[in-house]
């Protein structure tokens, strides 16, 4: 699945952020290739977030370089050229982010309906398809997002990020707020849904459980910048004291957190 013989889908070169003396992106590099999944790891306050806004156009970085298919992205502003982008992109939402007042059929068609003006039946019936690919059955279609589980809001979401078979899925926290069995099914869930699309992944996780279920290759954000990225199943083996300590949980190591004393 990885696409290093190719050009990548996503390519961040010396990609910096700051808000005011605040220093969030400190000169980030990262490649995703074309069908692979590359999830980012990091604590809290790392940059994880602000590096996705980037990509999606959310946030402008201060400077460097943002690439989807080659195409330099952070010159383009909103607008048609924008819409174009981001019309091969995908989201999962932390904590699903559906639309309350919309039924669940609604919700996984909103970006046919709204971005691509598919008619509604039309709509429908490629929901209840996605829906299908998510373990969701018709007898949901019409309930609202309020009525569902946790587990299920998050299969709803995930329908709605693969209904319009993007060519690259965002990932954000997918597994935040789910129990161990449930986040476990998300991430079957997940490889399962990139496989059937044949998109490229990129997610961001401080669930190490979700990060080796998910990812082909880790990338691991610390004080602004990519200290280590590499092929999953040699995370155990990266030779770095950071990594090392943060995807075991160790409080002892170079990462120092700022606890305030009671």
């Amino acid at each position: 699945m990885s696409g290093a013989a190719t050009q990548p889908v996503i390519e961040l070169t010396e990609v910096y952020k700051a808000f005011g003396p605040k220093k969030v992106l400190n000169g980030v590099n990262l490649t995703v290739g074309e069908r692979e999944s590359v999830v980012i790891i990091g604590g809290s306050g790392t940059g994880k977030s602000v590096t996705l806004k980037c990509i999606l156009g959310l946030l402008q970085p201060d400077s460097g370089s943002i690439k989807v298919d080659g195409e330099e992205v952070t010159t383009i502003g909103q607008g048609r050229d924008r819409d174009r982008i981001n019309a091969k992109f995908g989201m999962l939402f932390q904590g699903a982010a559906l639309f309350d007042s919309l039924r669940v059929w609604e919700n996984v068609a909103f970006g046919l309906i709204q971005g691509r003006g598919m008619g509604r039946e039309e709509a429908r019936e490629k929901a209840i398809e996605k829906m299908a690919q998510v373990g969701l059955g018709r007898d949901v279609l019409d309930r609202f997002p309020a009525e569902l589980s946790g587990g299920m809001q998050k299969r709803v979401g995930l329908a709605r990020a693969i209904a319009a078979d993007p060519e690259i899925i965002f990932f954000d926290e997918p597994t935040t707020g789910l129990d161990p069995i449930m986040s476990d099914v998300i991430n079957d869930l997940i490889v399962e849904c990139v496989k059937v699309v044949g998109c490229s992944a990129l997610s961001i996780t401080h669930d190490m459980a979700s990060a080796r279920k998910i990812a082909n290759r880790i990338a691991m954000l610390y004080q602004g910048k990519i200290i280590w990225a590499g092929p999953a199943d040699q995370i155990d083996r990266s030779g770095n004291d950071h990594v090392d300590q943060f995807i075991h949980g160790r409080a002892e190591g170079p990462i120092q957190m700022q606890v305030r004393a009671l």
